[in-house]
């Protein structure tokens, strides 16, 4: 049996499809029993536990094959990353109690950066989840496709979507929560030793102008795409209720400058199948 969190999302929810199809047994962490009900219709497990209560994620890992475990974003954090450190504390405590076989980790992409900025979340979990005595695998996905899904609107309404990333036309690595999730199931059913660190990007990266050209095949009019000029971007950030947007701005800095991205740009990542014109076209679909 495997124990799947972040069900309710893209990643998680993939993640279990994939392993449903593949004959395994689940077990699904949600925080609301009505959240689970439809994943019970499908033979899953429930279990009921949060970040916050380790003695519920403790019974959720018990007698798990394996476990994909996963933070919620925040992408308005307090100074210092309190709550990412609380919620580190938790899980490491439930995974140490619950004793998994193995465990898949989401992470990212700048994981391991040292430059001060919002990924350094995950970099505090892959340092926290790598004391455990448990074989870890710590999944560093690229930015994901479906961030565009804030754009849907603006594309359809104003034929124009605004890009943080800059240049427009300079390709950045993403990957869609889709193979993201399908890499979990993956990883699951391997079998290895230690920790290691897996990363995973699209076969071709993606510049905010593609993204452009993918609405406008998608939508069937012209879309283009406006650089956010850099100086604006802090008040733009409070205007929409950020009270720190500093960590966000600095990962956004980190993916135009370069010093966010994989080893030798990807060239030993795993490669997902989703292309940005089909991740698009299911966001427009769904907006």
């Amino acid at each position: 049996m495997y124990t799947i969190m972040g069900v309710t999302g893209k990643v998680g929810g993939a993640a279990a499809r994939d392993l449903l199809n593949h004959g395994s047994r689940l077990r699904v962490v949600v925080r609301d029993q009505v959240k689970g009900d439809a994943w019970a219709e499908r033979g899953c497990e429930v279990a009921v536990a949060d970040l916050h209560d380790s003695k519920a994620l403790t019974t959720a890992f018990e007698g798990a094959e394996g476990v994909f475990v996963m933070l919620p974003p925040i992408f308005d954090p307090a100074p210092g990353f309190r709550e990412a450190k609380a919620m580190i504390a938790t899980l490491y405590e439930a995974l140490q109690a619950g004793q998994p076989g193995k465990i898949v980790a989401l992470s990212t992409i700048g994981a391991e950066a040292a430059n001060p900025n919002l990924l350094n979340q995950l970099g505090l979990l892959e340092r926290c989840l790598s004391g455990l005595s448990r074989p870890v695998t710590f999944l560093r996905a690229a930015w994901f496709m479906e961030n565009a899904a804030g754009d849907v609107a603006a594309a359809k309404e104003k034929s124009v979507i605004d890009s943080y990333l800059q240049p427009v036309e300079r390709p950045v690595s993403m990957v869609s929560a889709v193979d993201v999730g399908r890499a979990v199931s993956s990883l699951l059913r391997e079998q290895w030793t230690g920790v290691r660190v897996e990363e995973l990007e699209a076969h071709q990266r993606v510049s905010p102008k593609a993204i452009a050209t993918a609405f406008s095949k998608s939508l069937g009019k012209s879309v283009s795409v406006e650089a956010v000029p850099r100086d604006q971007w802090e008040s733009i950030f409070r205007a929409q209720g950020m009270t720190n947007p500093a960590p966000r701005i600095q990962m956004i800095d980190g993916f135009n400058q370069g010093w966010i991205d994989f080893q030798d740009q990807g060239s030993g990542s795993r490669k997902g199948d989703v292309t940005i014109d089909e991740a698009i076209a299911a966001l427009v679909k769904e907006g």
